[in-house]
């Protein structure tokens, strides 16, 4: 029987205008993580110049204090490698900046451990972003 330390990690790229995201973003993070409902596992901070197209990545203690997160722990820096940066970085415009955050859904980790010990799989996921559900909701509540 395998014993998960980790249930499913999905990796975001949250694009910005600018150099970084505001502190409001940050402290939606830092929501998220603290009620338990994600781990964090990486967290960096990434942006291409308008003028060069240079991609310049921070990593979270490099801007930790910046966002009054001095004690910010994450629990695997590193996990997102140069080469996936890099292929994230692909889909940034000149100017703008991204969140590259790597999260554990901890609310799956028991379920993805019994599905794997009974010899399941997951085939196929699907993540519908938060605005096309709400716009859809609001359709079909106006009819």
């Amino acid at each position: 029987m395998a014993d998960f330390e980790y249930g499913p990690v999905e990796i975001f790229l949250i694009g910005f205008d600018g150099e970084r995201p505001g502190p409001d973003v940050v402290n939606a993070i830092v929501d998220v993580v603290e009620t338990g409902t994600v781990r964090l596992l990486d967290l960096l901070f990434v942006t291409k110049s308008f003028e060069t197209g240079d991609v310049v990545v921070l990593e979270i203690d490099e801007v930790a204090d910046e966002y009054g997160l001095p004690e910010f722990e994450l629990l695997e820096i590193g996990i997102a490698g140069e080469e996936d940066v890099a292929d994230f970085a692909d889909d940034l415009e000149p100017g703008t900046s991204a969140a590259l955050l790597v999260v554990e859904h901890t609310w799956a980790r028991n379920f993805a451990q019994a599905l794997f010990n009974a010899g399941g799989a997951v085939l196929r996921t699907e993540r519908i972003p938060a605005p096309v559900v709400n716009e859809i909701a609001a359709l079909s509540s106006a009819e």
